[in-house]
């Protein structure tokens, strides 16, 4: 295993240079490619619409989500090895926003300590799921961090992956154990399954379904009435949907896309997504973000070619941004 205190300082002089917020004036290079499967794609994408690279030479970007309006607003972002959540502007590039961003403890805790998925809630306040401190934080006016979860009766969570806010204020997220440092065998853990949980408002955390193996990535329909979740699951690699009840309880879930077919093609597997307005899942998956209609039709890849952790849009949904390995990425959109 690599020593993390190793990782967190071999930065090249071109890292640095992002995360001092030089790199902003460079013209942004591109990657990849967009496979069209469906005419709907075209009312989206536009023929020329590339894959632009903002910042590069980081370790695993993931928890992508963007705060503000489409001039003034900024993107953040977790590099889950090196513990730290990042801030991007186009006026300054890349810039440290929070070290450590998951893990608050002395001893070396793994290759993956840091946050995860990142989210906002109604207030504006920024929501995370961290990997070593194994537990669901909120960022609050002042600066300070609170818990808002990190035990499941009275046991530690596993190591929270992903999660979305509703409009109720109800955190919906995942459980797996990828951020413990020896994962499902790690002698630490307390749970034996990976849950999908609700947290309401009022504290009170409710297990919604332990029936995935390596739930991941999640998601909510506008109308709130259906949660996606991927599942990072080699043998089942399967974005799911959950019809949610009035109670915010889960019906029978059923697939809305298997990914196995595409594993030969491209490395990593279905896991962070984002859901427009109008109702599409944007979820990343073996090399590329998938572009899936609500009644899991694929119309179309947005192909990096390599492994991708996660997207969200701006709020006026014109620019979707990508985690892709070890690149920050964006697409425009019509």
């Amino acid at each position: 295993m690599r020593n993390l205190s190793f990782v967190a300082v071999t930065f090249t002089l071109a890292q640095l240079l992002f995360v001092m917020g030089f790199a902003c004036a460079q013209t942004p290079a591109t990657i990849g490619r967009i496979e069209r499967l469906d005419p709907a794609l075209d009312s989206r994408f536009a023929e020329d619409a590339k894959i632009e690279v903002l910042a590069s030479g980081f370790t695993w970007t993931e928890g992508p989500v963007w705060f503000g309006d489409a001039t003034e607003g900024y993107l953040l972002f977790s590099d889950i090895p090196r513990n730290s959540i990042y801030r991007w502007t186009a006026s300054r590039g890349v810039e440290l926003f929070m070290n450590p961003s998951g893990y608050t403890g002395i001893s070396y805790y793994g290759l993956e300590p840091g946050s995860n998925g990142l989210a906002k809630d109604s207030e504006g306040r920024l929501i995370a799921c961290e990997h070593g401190d194994r537990r669901v934080s909120m960022l609050t006016r002042g600066g300070g961090k609170v818990t808002l979860a990190d035990r499941f009766e009275g046991r530690r969570l596993n190591s929270p992956n992903d999660l979305v806010v509703d409009s109720g204020g109800a955190v919906f997220f995942t459980d797996p154990p990828y951020g413990l440092p020896e994962r499902a065998a790690d002698p630490r853990r307390e749970l034996d399954f990976c849950g999908v949980y609700r947290l309401d408002p009022d504290g009170k955390l409710h297990l919604l379904t332990k029936q995935l193996a390596r739930p991941n990535g999640i998601g909510l329909s506008p109308d709130q009435k259906t949660l996606y979740v991927a599942q990072s699951d080699p043998a089942a690699p399967i974005w799911m949907a959950f019809p949610v009840n009035e109670d915010k309880t889960l019906g029978e879930g059923k697939v809305l896309l298997d990914a196995k077919s595409y594993m030969s093609e491209f490395p990593g597997l279905p896991d962070g997504m984002t859901v427009a307005k109008d109702g599409t899942i944007y979820g990343s998956g073996p090399g590329a973000i998938y572009v899936i209609q609500p009644d899991g039709k694929l119309i179309g890849r947005l192909i990096t070619g390599g492994r991708v952790s996660n997207c969200t849009f701006s709020d006026d949904e014109k620019t979707l941004y990508i985690t892709a390995d070890e690149n920050i990425c964006r697409i425009k959109l019509k």
